[in-house]
């Protein structure tokens, strides 16, 4: 098992938390960014069980979902649906793109 499994686990905690309060001023983007967030995780989790070429594929989708959860964040404040986030949270998403980047992006050996 992946160990940013567990990251990915918090990740959509923090997700959750985040979404509720952008859901009070907008249902359309706390939805999306649910939806995203089970999309990281799903593809994380299906990733790990799958063959290198599939394998890939998951941790890309993933990777995709991923920067859509800190975008949906990143417009939420811009748009001053929510307030700050908390720091930690925002290290923790980044922490989870950068190892699925490294995941989809190394070099085959």
């Amino acid at each position: 098992m992946l160990r940013i499994y567990d990251v990915v686990l918090a990740m959509a905690g923090d997700a959750g938390l985040i979404a509720e309060r952008i859901e009070r001023k907008d249902r359309d983007l706390a939805r999306q960014m649910r939806r995203a967030m089970q999309s990281v995780a799903l593809n994380v989790a299906e990733g790990m069980g799958s063959l290198q070429g599939h394998k890939r594929q998951r941790y890309s989708t993933a990777l995709g979902s991923a920067r859509e959860v800190l975008a949906c964040v990143q417009v939420a404040q811009a748009m001053r649906l929510i307030e700050n986030v908390n720091p930690s949270t925002l290290d923790r998403m980044n922490h989870v793109i950068a190892t699925l980047s490294r995941l989809v992006y190394r070099r085959a050996s």
